[in-house]
């Protein structure tokens, strides 16, 4: 029984933030791993084609990539990827929006199985069961539902947002920020949330809530009038504290920027 190596073990420093992901490869610079706990990741990147793929397939291995999640139109042969035993879920919404709750209903409903089953299988892989989740740059659809798994793991979303641009810079467009921070709706463990079943509800996304680590990143800032809506309108979700919230938005100027 092999003992699961430490996500460490794949990061040696790379560029404009991003990790590259063990030794020279093409795609070190397209990958951004992002933690979710000591046995469950997500890899966000770029589209491949089918001429690229077998470089994709090589690097899944070593990172115990299981799935593929595709929020864009297909360009490559998804059987290349079932022939080696990963799996290919599309889940298309249109380029710079918000994915639909469809869309979020199915990615959760895959992340808690895909978690469930990395529990129990963990300490018999070489490296924590991951995710991958591509849009065509790996820069607004993917990191959004990346982002959407940290916050109903329990994370704040304005944390969740900074983790994910720390890792993978330029993530996220003014839209998918405001939706993060102020209108998406945790399915379950806060008041007023809307609920996407019972399979979601009872998820193990939920539970362990320990804070992501932060650090400021401003390589897309949210234009200042963006910001301002954001922070002046009656969607904010609430909170327990007056003050939490108050901290939250000096955090989110910090990151994006204000006037």
């Amino acid at each position: 029984m092999s003992k699961m190596v430490s996500i460490s073990a794949y990061h040696t420093p790379g560029v404009n933030g991003r990790k590259a992901l063990g030794k020279a490869t093409p795609l070190a610079n397209s990958f951004s791993l992002i933690e979710y706990n000591e046995y469950f990741r997500f890899l966000i990147m770029d589209c491949p084609t089918n001429s690229t793929i077998p470089l994709y397939l090589k690097e899944f291995a070593r990172l115990n990539v299981t799935d593929v999640v595709r929020v864009c139109e297909p360009t490559y042969d998804k059987e290349r990827l079932d022939a080696h035993n990963v799996s290919v879920h599309d889940l298309p919404f249109k380029d710079g929006d918000v994915p639909p709750q469809a869309v979020i209903k199915s990615w959760l409903e895959l992340v808690n199985e895909r978690i469930v089953s990395a529990k129990q299988k963990q300490n018999e892989q070489p490296a924590p069961t991951t995710i991958a989740v591509h849009c065509v740059a790996g820069l607004g659809r993917a990191p959004v539902l990346v982002a959407v798994a940290l916050i109903e793991k329990g994370t704040d979303p304005l944390d969740a947002i900074e983790h994910v641009r720390r890792k993978r810079r330029g993530a996220f467009n003014n839209r998918q920020i405001t939706y993060l921070a102020d209108n998406y709706k945790r399915s379950s463990g806060s008041k007023g949330a809307a609920k996407l079943g019972s399979a979601i509800r009872q998820s193990p996304l939920t539970s362990g809530t320990s804070p992501l680590p932060t650090s400021p990143s401003d390589s897309d800032p949210v234009s200042p009038q963006t910001q301002t809506a954001a922070t002046a309108s009656g969607n904010s979700k609430p909170n327990s504290t007056s003050s939490t919230v108050s901290a939250s938005r000096a955090l989110f100027k910090k990151i994006f920027g204000s006037h």
